[in-house]
């Protein structure tokens, strides 16, 4: 296993992981275990690899720090005997094939625990390993679609709209990377590895479930206490947008008493307790919409940093994210170090500060195949 600079701890640094996975949900939950100290050594084939490479490269190096690359053909019995040698020496697979794929090649978990009975196996699928959807093809939208995110609503009218960010895929990532240092922890003490069966619709599911269920009880999901008009994305003067969240009565009241002389509306003290808030929602979101409709970004600004508030300007623009003074003395995002094969490039560092230090931002992604050599050298050694 390579040097790994985390000094004074071994996060998971006696971890050894083989990444078969391709594109978001796989190399999400293997990035965070490599951020982390897991030797991951991603298996590519022999044409161009995972084609995340040629997607979209920034989101690639981002996917893929700190890994090592391996070139199998798996195809090839060749190639699939190698990579049961490696099994031999690892802790987990992860897998993102369609069920039944890797099964068929004669690399299922049967057959990768009898060449390493603590090996975890953790297959990521978009509906699981079994089931009437276990074969249906489907992208991060098709399980946002079926797993509830869809009926939550967290305005007072209009559909509920997608996000930019891959919910789905990135929900089933973490669980998938955290079953996968809990699965490999127990098989460090009971000597018996197991197969993990992650579906990313079930992963949205379950962040969707405490918040869509709930609602099975009302005629109209809007009735929700969680949804209010006090607590949304409001268009202001010059076209931008604020996000404003006052939830609780004290903030709903420092906010009126501040502003009920600019704007009169504001001294009806008719919606000062939530329960009247939320039973007047719609009143209460036009009010608001009105409200800051009235003054430009860098008035709202201005007047409401002197406030102890719940609020924040909407960025738009990653140069927003990056020039905001938390986000920089947070030092959130670094820049990883460019190698033989990849430029240095700004990315978000792992987002958890350890007390005894992480560098995650520490190795580039690999280029093709740029580990064979040496990663098969340690099989003889």
């Amino acid at each position: 296993m390579p040097e790994n600079p985390m000094d004074g701890w071994k996060g998971l640094r006696d971890i050894r992981v083989l990444d078969l996975s391709r594109l978001l949900p796989g190399g999400f939950a293997t990035v965070l275990m490599a951020d982390l100290g897991a030797d991951v050594i991603k298996i590519e084939d022999p044409g161009s690899g995972d084609y995340g490479r040629l997607v979209d490269p920034d989101a690639f190096a981002a996917l893929n720090r700190n890994k090592r690359s391996v070139v199998l053909d798996l195809r090839d019995p060749d190639g699939r005997e190698t990579l049961l040698r490696l099994v031999e020496r690892c802790d987990a697979v992860v897998e993102s094939y369609r069920p039944g794929v890797l099964e068929g090649m004669g690399l299922g978990f049967e057959r990768l625990r009898a060449a390493n009975p603590r090996v975890v196996l953790c297959s990521i699928s978009g509906f699981g390993q079994s089931g009437p959807y276990a074969s249906r093809p489907g992208h991060d939208l098709n399980f946002l679609a079926l797993s509830g995110f869809f009926a939550v609503p967290h305005r007072t009218e209009g559909a509920v709209d997608r996000v930019g960010v891959r919910v789905a895929d990135l929900a089933g990532a973490m669980y998938a990377a955290f079953t996968t240092s809990v699965a490999v922890a127990a098989a460090g003490a009971t000597g018996q590895g197991q197969h993990l069966d992650v579906s990313l619709h079930e992963a949205a599911a379950a962040w969707c479930g405490p918040l869509a269920l709930p609602l099975l009880e009302r005629a109209d999901p809007v009735d929700s206490p969680l949804v209010t008009g006090d607590n949304d994305v409001f268009v202001v003067a010059d076209g931008r947008r604020i996000a404003f969240a006052t939830f609780e009565d004290k903030f709903w009241l420092t906010f009126r008493r501040a502003f009920a002389e600019e704007f009169p509306a504001l001294a009806d003290e008719a919606y000062d307790r939530r329960a009247d808030r939320t039973r007047a929602k719609r009143e209460v979101r036009a009010l608001l919409t009105d409200v800051f409709a009235q003054r430009d970004l860098a008035w709202w600004t201005a007047s409401l940093s002197a406030l102890d508030l719940p609020w924040a300007p909407v960025y738009e623009s990653a140069d927003e994210v990056l020039d905001d003074a938390h986000v920089q003395d947070r030092q959130l995002v670094g820049t990883l170090p460019a190698s033989a094969t990849e430029r240095s490039r700004r990315q978000v560092r792992f987002p958890v500060l350890f007390g005894a230090g992480l560098d995650s931002l520490r190795g580039a992604a690999p280029g093709h195949g740029e580990h064979t050599a040496e990663v098969l050298a340690e099989l003889d050694g």
